[in-house]
């Protein structure tokens, strides 16, 4: 028994996993969940025209669709991952669904702005809770060696490709429905997951209570934390309230770790980060979800406001993405009970550097066959030689009862570094294209008003400038991941481990 199983049985943990008699469909189940929870942090970005036509949204109230949800999922997600130990995964995981479907048929059907950012905002909860349990019922219903790797590879795929698909899906139905339907398809698709979850299997509960005190300032820290990032981006890192809720993301989250390492039953036991292979996961991660979620969100901007794509053109032209994230997935999941994590994530991580300073030779002309899609390619390829050790790695070793707090803090890490990243990069891209011409995005705009080909070209240039820019600036993030994982991932093979 490793050290972390003795540490997890000392706090009451259960008997093993007991494996599901019928894995495909366990796994489709789970994979589709997953799918579902994760593509919808961008299935709406595609359609935010549209919506704020049908609901006469300013531009501020705008950004809420989407803060809403990043902010709701990434800041409840170590709780959601705690309640499915406590309580029961497959429990807490229907939950979550449930949650989330009805959040989905809320905004669908709203008639106003209020009612969908609120609409969003449980949307995110519902993800909070179901994202984090579906990756420990893998553990739980799939017997550790070859079968949980495969399961492992097809989740960490459908986290991969997630944004992707979300991207398509959210183009062709903006474009052939209506907008309302980015949130509706939800209903039929989270119809069957609950369905096919009569056929999970569940572990025993863990033992212990709440962590109320833990459970509030975590949550409230994080939110703050991922607010205070939003708002930085967009208002100035000076801004009063900016610096407000840094502040108290720092109070509440240094009292979140105090309680968890004084607390008798703690949200996140400390103990899954004595590992230092582990603690180098969850780093890696953290800088993965920085460069990724910030890279979509230039690449849509690139492909809409300079190259003229519409909904369904931006979202077919991430395909090359997906297909690179799958590809690689699959390899890595065959791969990873023969080579060490870090001898497929540190290579994996110098590859998607590559693809992001191929990406940086972008200007208004370029051509999607000859530049946007190998980059694209490429940076998928890597970035999906990484997911599969990694997310191996989040619940690797650990102990039963700490299976959903190792991988919700895996889901959070991704979060919290994604809207850390966001909004990083985001204010260097405007920092640069300013520098061309002042308020770029702004010009832009004024020049589709006046018609002015000039002008709108001028700003065109400045804002590729920007993007660009950011693009060396997601590089240089892979290249410091890359370093985490070659020097403090030290673990074996998937499957090597003695107990």
């Amino acid at each position: 028994m490793s050290l972390e199983e003795r540490a997890g049985a000392g706090a009451g943990a259960g008997p093993a996993p007991r494996p599901t008699r019928h894995p495909g469909l366990a796994l489709l189940v789970i994979a589709a969940g997953e799918l579902m929870v994760v593509l919808d942090a961008t299935i709406v970005n595609i359609a935010l025209p549209s919506i704020q036509t049908g609901l006469s949204m300013s531009a501020g109230s705008l950004s809420w669709v989407v803060n809403a949800y990043a902010l709701a999922f990434g800041g409840l997600m170590l709780l959601g991952g705690r309640a499915g130990d406590l309580f029961g995964r497959r429990r807490v995981f229907r939950f979550g669904i449930t949650l989330f479907v009805a959040a989905s048929a809320l905004g669908g059907l709203a008639p106003n702005a209020g009612l969908l950012i609120g609409a969003r905002a449980l949307q995110g909860v519902g993800a909070a809770v179901a994202a984090p349990t579906a990756l420990s019922l893998i553990a739980t219903n799939f017997a550790e060696g070859k079968e949980r790797n495969r399961a492992m590879g097809v989740y960490a795929a459908m986290a991969g490709v997630g944004s992707t698909v979300g991207l398509i899906l959210g183009g062709l139905l903006t474009q052939y429905l209506d907008w309302r339907w980015v949130l509706l398809v939800n209903v039929p698709i989270g119809a069957g997951v609950l369905i096919g979850t009569v056929i999970l299997g569940e572990a025993d509960r863990a033992q212990g209570k709440a962590d109320v005190v833990g459970a509030a300032a975590g949550t409230a820290g994080l939110l703050s934390l991922v607010y205070a990032i939003t708002r930085g981006g967009q208002d100035g890192w000076a801004d009063a309230l900016t610096v407000t809720f840094f502040v108290a993301a720092a109070v509440l989250l240094t009292v979140f770790l105090l309680t968890q390492a004084r607390g008798a039953h703690p949200m996140l036991p400390l103990r899954i980060l004595h590992d230092r292979s582990r603690a180098g996961t969850y780093a890696t991660m953290f800088l993965v979800g920085t460069g990724m979620f910030a890279t979509f969100y230039f690449l849509t901007l690139y492909m809409q406001h300079v190259l003229g794509y519409g909904a369904i053109r931006t979202g077919l032209a991430y395909l090359p993405f997906s297909v690179g994230v799958g590809i690689m997935a699959g390899v890595a999941s065959r791969l990873v009970v023969k080579v060490p994590p870090r001898e497929l994530a540190a290579p994996g991580l110098a590859v998607a550097a590559v693809g992001m300073i191929w990406l940086s030779r972008l200007t208004p002309h370029s051509s999607y066959w000859g530049t946007l899609m190998p980059g694209m390619f490429v940076t998928a390829l890597g970035l999906g030689a990484t997911f599969v050790p990694m997310t191996l790695g989040a619940v690797r070793g650990v102990a039963e009862n700490d299976s959903g707090s190792a991988s919700a803090l895996l889901n959070t890490a991704q979060q919290v570094g994604g809207a850390l990243g966001l909004a990083t990069l985001a204010t260097l891209a405007t920092t640069f294209a300013d520098r061309r011409v002042p308020h770029a995005d702004g010009t832009y705009y004024a020049g589709l008003r006046r018609h002015d080909l000039g002008l709108v070209a001028r700003a065109q240039d400045a804002m590729t400038h920007g993007y660009t820019r950011a693009f060396i600036g997601s590089a240089a993030v892979f290249a410091v991941a890359m370093l985490i994982a070659a020097v403090a991932i030290n673990a074996g093979p998937q499957g090597a481990d003695t107990t």
